[in-house]
C-alpha cells in the first residue's frame, strides 16, 4: 500500500469514528434536548484545543454475538485540551454508540485518561451519559467500574474531579460521580439511581418515575448527591468552565488569580445598616456575601440542599476563597444534619486545594428535634468540628449576629484553629440566647418568681442579660475575637488578612490519616 493510500485510510477511519452512532441516533439525541458527546467536548474546551486519544479502541467481547457488533471508540471519547488556557483532561460517554454502555475497553480508556491527568497534575471532567454496564461483557464490565473507582479514590484531594450527569446514570455507574468533588445534573434529561423504578416496583411495590426517583432536582434538594442543577447541556458546560476558574490544577498549586477590577479597600457602606434592630428578624446572608466579594460575584455550591447553610466560591482581591455561612432566612440559620454534612465536605474540598476559607456566622444553635437526634446529629455535627480543625488553609471568621453555645464553637471559632476572627458590633456571642439563660440561671429564676409582674420581670432580665452578655466585647477581652469591626470594613479587613497569611504554614502530627466521624 502506498503512503498516500495509508494516509487516505487513516482519514477514512477518522471520519468513521467521528460519526459515532450515526446521524439518525445523533438526531434522536438532539430531539431529547441533549448534545452529542463530541458537541459537549467542543463546548468545554477552547476552540481547536481538544486532542483525542484512543479513538480507534474496540471491544474484544465475543459473548452473545458481540464479535459482530461494532461500537465506535467503544462508546466513550477521551482526551485533553485547554479550558481558558489551562490543561484539562476529560471523557465524554457517547449514548449514540450502544447507549454509552461501559465495557472492559470503555473503562480502560477512562482509566488511561485519569492516569494521565494524575501524572500531569491537571483537573479531569467526566461527562456521563450511559445506559450502564455492558451486560454482554459480564464481570469484565464490573472490573472496569472497579478500576475507575480505585482511581477516583487515588485522585481525590490531588486533582479536581468534576462529574456531569447528562443522561442516565444507574447501578454501579453512580459511584464514580459520587466519589468526585463536584456533581452537575441537567434538569429533565439526567437521572441517577442505584435501582430503577421498575426494579423498585418489583421488589417493594412502590411506584415512582425516573424524574421523581433520581432527577436533577431530587438529588439537588433531597439527597444532596448533586451540587448543581442546570437548565440544559450548554448551561452545564458553561458552569463547569466557571468552576474550573476557581480551582487550582492540583493540590500543590494555588488557584489562578483572576483580575476582577474591584478596589481591595472599597468600603461596603450598605452593610452598616443591613442587620435589623429586632434580633428575631431575618435578613438575606447572601447580600452580605455578595457585597464583600470582588465584583459582587458569588458562585454558590449546593444551592438547593440544606439551604440553612450557604457554601460557594468567590474572590477577594482577585484570589479564590471558599465561602461558608449560615442563612437566617431558613430555619433561623440553625445547624442540622444536612447543613453539617454540606459544610464539612466543602471545607475539606477547599482545604485539599489550598483555597482559604471565609465563614460568616449567624447561628442560634443546632436544630432541636427527635428526628435530628435519632438520625445522628451528634456524629454529623462532629464532622463540622473535625473539618474546621483539620483544615490548614488560612481561615477567617466574621461573626455577624447570633453565635451561641456549641454552634459558636462549630462555626470556625478561634478554638478550632481560625486564624483571624472578626465580629460586627451586632454580634451576640454567648453560651445561649437571653431567654434561655434567664430560664436556666437560678438567680434570675428566683427574682422572677418573687416578682408581682412576672412577665415584666422576665423581660427586664432578658434585656439585662442581652446588654451584659450578648455582646462581642467579652470574647474580645479574652482574645477569642481578634477585632470588633464596622460592617463596612469587612471586605478590606479580610483582604488584608489574606495578604498577611498568604504564606501560612501549619505543622500537623505525622499520621496515615484521621478517622472522620461517620
Amino acid at each position: 500500500m502506498k503512503v498516500a493510500d495509508k494516509i487516505s485510510l487513516l482519514k477514512k477511519k477518522r471520519e468513521q469514528v467521528a460519526e459515532m452512532g450515526g446521524e439518525a441516533r445523533i438526531e434522536k439525541q438532539h430531539a431529547k434536548g441533549k448534545l452529542s458527546a463530541r458537541e459537549r467536548l467542543d463546548l468545554l474546551f477552547d476552540e481547536d484545543s481538544f486532542q483525542e486519544i484512543d479513538s480507534f479502541v474496540k471491544h474484544r467481547s465475543t459473548n452473545f454475538g458481540m464479535e459482530k457488533v461494532g461500537i465506535e471508540s467503544d462508546g466513550v471519547i477521551v482526551g485533553h485540551g485547554l479550558v481558558n488556557g489551562r490543561t484539562v483532561f476529560a471523557y465524554s460517554q457517547d449514548f449514540t454508540s450502544r447507549g454509552g454502555s461501559l465495557g472492559e475497553m470503555h473503562a480502560a480508556k477512562i482509566c488511561k485518561v485519569m492516569d494521565l491527568a494524575m501524572k500531569a497534575g491537571a483537573p479531569i471532567v467526566g461527562l456521563n451519559d450511559s445506559g450502564g454496564a455492558r451486560v454482554e461483557e459480564g464481570v469484565d464490565a464490573l472490573k472496569g467500574y472497579g478500576d475507575i473507582f480505585f482511581r477516583n479514590s487515588r485522585a481525590s484531594g490531588v486533582i479536581p474531579q468534576i462529574s456531569a450527569i447528562m443522561g442516565p446514570c444507574a447501578g454501579g455507574a453512580v459511584y464514580s460521580p459520587a466519589m468526585t468533588d463536584f456533581v452537575y445534573m441537567v434538569k429533565k434529561t439526567s437521572h441517577m439511581f442505584i435501582t430503577s423504578p421498575y426494579v423498585i416496583k418489583t421488589v417493594t411495590g412502590e411506584e415512582t418515575s425516573f424524574e421523581e426517583l433520581g432527577g436533577a432536582m431530587v438529588h439537588n434538594t433531597k439527597s444532596g448527591n448533586a451540587h448543581f442543577a442546570c437548565e440544559n447541556d450548554e448551561d452545564t458546560i458553561e458552569q463547569i468552565i466557571e468552576l474550573i476558574d476557581f480551582l487550582p490544577n492540583n493540590n500543590m498549586e494555588s488557584a489562578p488569580e483572576v483580575e476582577m477590577g474591584d478596589d481591595p479597600k472599597r468600603d461596603c457602606e450598605s452593610l452598616d445598616t443591613i442587620i435589623p434592630d429586632d434580633p428575631k428578624t431575618p435578613y438575606n446572608m447572601k447580600e452580605i456575601i455578595e457585597e464583600v466579594l470582588d465584583g459582587n460575584e458569588f458562585y454558590e455550591v449546593h444551592e438547593h440542599f440544606a439551604e440553612n447553610a450557604i457554601v460557594g466560591f468567590g474572590r477577594l482581591n482577585n484570589r479564590s476563597v471558599g465561602i461558608i455561612a449560615n442563612q437566617p432566612m431558613i430555619s433561623a440559620g440553625c445547624l442540622d444534619i444536612d447543613a453539617s454534612d454540606k459544610i464539612s465536605r466543602f471545607i475539606r474540598t477547599c482545604d485539599a486545594f489550598n483555597i482559604p476559607l471565609v465563614t460568616f456566622v449567624d447561628v442560634p444553635g443546632y436544630l432541636p428535634g427527635v428526628n435530628q437526634e435519632w438520625n445522628g446529629i451528634i456524629r454529623h455535627g462532629a464532622k463540622l468540628l473535625w473539618s474546621y480543625s483539620e483544615a490548614t488553609v488560612p481561615k477567617f471568621t466574621v461573626v455577624i449576629r447570633k453565635d451561641y453555645g456549641g454552634s459558636y464553637l462549630a462555626m470556625s471559632s478561634k478554638h478550632l484553629g481560625a486564624d483571624m476572627v472578626f465580629a460586627w458590633p451586632t454580634a451576640e456571642i454567648a453560651v445561649m440566647g437571653a431567654k434561655g439563660a434567664v430560664e436556666v440561671l437560678s438567680g434570675y429564676r428566683k427574682e422572677i418568681s418573687e416578682a408581682e409582674d412576672k412577665v415584666a420581670k422576665t423581660q427586664e432580665k432578658i434585656n439585662e442579660y442581652e446588654e451584659a452578655f450578648n455582646i462581642p466585647y467579652l470574647a474580645a477581652q479574652r482574645g477569642y475575637i481578634d477585632e470588633v469591626i464596622l460592617p463596612s470594613e469587612t471586605r478590606s479587613r479580610l483582604i488584608a488578612g489574606l495578604d498577611a497569611l498568604a504564606s501560612k504554614t501549619e505543622l500537623v502530627p505525622a499520621k496515615k490519616h484521621g478517622n472522620i466521624p461517620q
